[in-house]
């Protein structure tokens, strides 16, 4: 028979661990990385239950009855939260982290859910006591789940749909559902942008600074899922000087279903939809190149979805006719 885990001292190695990940020797503990950390935790967490809506509504209940109180309501502040792709990569950051810890969990998960429960309230509760009140930290919390949630949710489901609807339906192969969905995520990248944030982004040789985030998302998406890191993402890229050569069928025909589904799970904002979509392309990837007999090597699957998403997001900025149909 197994050992029953210590709990106090497993919820105290957990929070260290928690701490730890977010701290930085030269400014100390990022609050807001704690707070994603946390919210990649619980993500974690729900996916271990059949149904990870419901266990998610559940959680935020019973921590408000831990809490004494209610998020915070009203409007967020502007960039009270950090950009999609940071909280994509800090909340994978603390889904690792708990997946790490889980191994060590003999128990039902219930109790796990409970223990790491308490630990966040003694955060939360914590911070109160340095004047950062509980129902703000909460709701930021809250916000943080429900942005990794349909991320997470987005990456399973389009690449369903691009596989379900148009391997079958429509004939496409692995390279085509690779090359839409990272279409679609440049699109909705460009989309996102001002005319100020647009100009003179191609002037010079470097990918910009917006684009090679949302890429960022993709590549390590892929790169979780067994993918060869590699410096080969960006081999065989188009020069600037060649006629931009956009999936603009495949995007037409993908992004309706990808729009219909963000609309289900409430992610409105186009920057947030383009990493979500970045995100499954990355998981089509390891999906398309993954096993002993590919269906796309890898060596073509990442310059591909490079290919196509950079190629979208000029076509959007260049002022090309696939703004709206």
């Amino acid at each position: 028979m197994f050992a029953h885990i210590n709990k106090p001292e497993m919820g105290s190695r957990f929070y260290s661990a928690l701490i730890q990940l977010s701290a930085d020797h030269e400014r100390g503990v990022d609050g807001m990385k704690v707070i994603q950390h946390m919210a990649g935790v619980l993500v974690e967490t729900y996916l271990l239950f059949d149904e990870p809506d419901q266990a998610m509504q559940a959680s935020f209940k019973k921590l408000a009855v831990l809490l004494n109180t209610h998020p915070a309501k009203g409007l967020l502040a502007p960039y009270a939260l950090p950009p999609a792709h940071i909280i994509d990569y800090e909340t994978e950051r603390g889904r690792l982290a708990a997946r790490v810890f889980f191994e060590e969990w003999l128990d039902c998960n219930f109790e796990l859910h409970d223990l790491i429960l308490t630990v966040f309230q003694y955060v939360i509760v914590g911070w109160e006591e340095m004047d950062i009140p509980r129902e703000e930290t909460f709701r930021l919390l809250v916000e943080c789940v429900k942005k990794s949630m349909a991320f997470e949710v987005s990456a399973q489901e389009l690449c369903d749909v691009s596989i379900d609807a148009k391997i079958g339906n429509k004939g496409w192969s692995g390279g085509d559902c690779i090359a839409a969905l990272s279409g679609v995520a440049g699109r909705r990248l460009a989309i996102s942008l001002s005319s100020s944030d647009i100009s003179d982004v191609f002037r010079l040789g470097e990918i910009p600074k917006n684009l090679d985030q949302v890429v960022y998302t993709m590549t390590q998406e892929a790169v979780r899922l067994g993918v060869p890191a590699g410096s080969d993402w960006r081999f065989g890229l188009a020069a600037n000087d060649t006629p931009i050569n956009a999936p603009v069928d495949l995007i037409r025909e993908l992004e309706p279903s990808c729009l219909r589904f963000f609309r289900v799970i409430g992610l409105y904002g186009p920057y947030d939809q383009a990493v979500a979509c970045a995100k499954a392309a990355g998981r089509m990837i390891a999906v398309a190149s993954g096993g002993e007999l590919p269906e796309v090597e890898p060596a073509i699957a990442k310059p591909l979805a490079m290919s196509a998403i950079t190629e979208s997001y000029k076509y959007v900025c260049m002022d090309f006719e696939l703004v709206s149909y």
